[in-house]
């Protein structure tokens, strides 16, 4: 049998976000959206299974799609863009510290200047998608990527995600209507660091096994 995906218990309330992201946005947003990417993908992969067992090539490509939407940005990226945010009573919008804020300083010059150049970028995507600050495999080094409507970071590119940023209007709209450059901007106060920190200490690890 397939394994059955389910929807992620936020680590806060709901409101806890507040003023910067409403709860009514938060609830929709999860309970809504997040919940109809773990449903849709649980039901493209029984889907799945079965043409699988059946051997129907054609219906297994046909829903290499909806697996890739609902299970890549609808599910992976979701999870862990809750992870990425904390109140502000809880470390959110902390800064960096310690190797992860040194990479930073190193690659941008300041923090000021490294979510800047987040901004910038997320801020001109075209439609929906999401803004991504990951470490190359390859280079070993930061890099800041987009992603267009649910495609997920990691399995598409050789880049690890440490943190993204939903800009689907169903992040934001209820709360900062078409302003997204305001919103963008006001998600630093909740950005929980030490959740951050921890990706890019995994991901260094991972990439220094990687290259044994």
């Amino acid at each position: 049998m397939v394994k059955k995906f389910v929807l992620p218990e936020l680590p806060y309330e709901y409101s806890a976000l507040e003023p910067v992201i409403s709860a009514d946005i938060m609830k929709v947003h999860h309970q809504k959206h997040h919940q109809a990417y773990v449903t849709n993908l649980n039901a493209a992969l029984e889907k799945y299974e079965e043409a699988e067992k059946n051997g129907e090539l054609a219906t297994l490509i046909s829903l290499q799609p909806a697996i890739r939407f609902n299970g890549g940005g609808g599910h992976i990226n979701h999870s862990l863009f809750w992870q990425n945010l904390a109140p502000k009573n809880k470390g959110g919008g902390g800064g960096p510290k310690g190797a992860l804020e040194q990479a930073l300083k190193s690659k941008w010059g300041s923090l000021d200047t490294f979510i800047e150049c987040f901004n910038a970028m997320t801020g001109a995507i075209q439609g929906s998608g999401w803004g991504w600050l990951g470490l190359c495999k390859k280079s070993k080094n930061l890099t800041l990527s987009t992603c267009a409507n649910q495609d997920p970071l990691e399995g598409t590119s050789c880049i690890i995600p440490l943190l993204g940023v939903d800009v689907w209007e169903h992040a934001y709209y209820l709360q900062y209507k078409n302003a997204r450059a305001d919103y963008l901007k006001e998600i630093w106060q909740i950005i929980n660091w030490n959740a951050v920190a921890e990706r890019f200490q995994k991901a260094q690890e991972h990439c220094s096994t990687c290259s044994k």
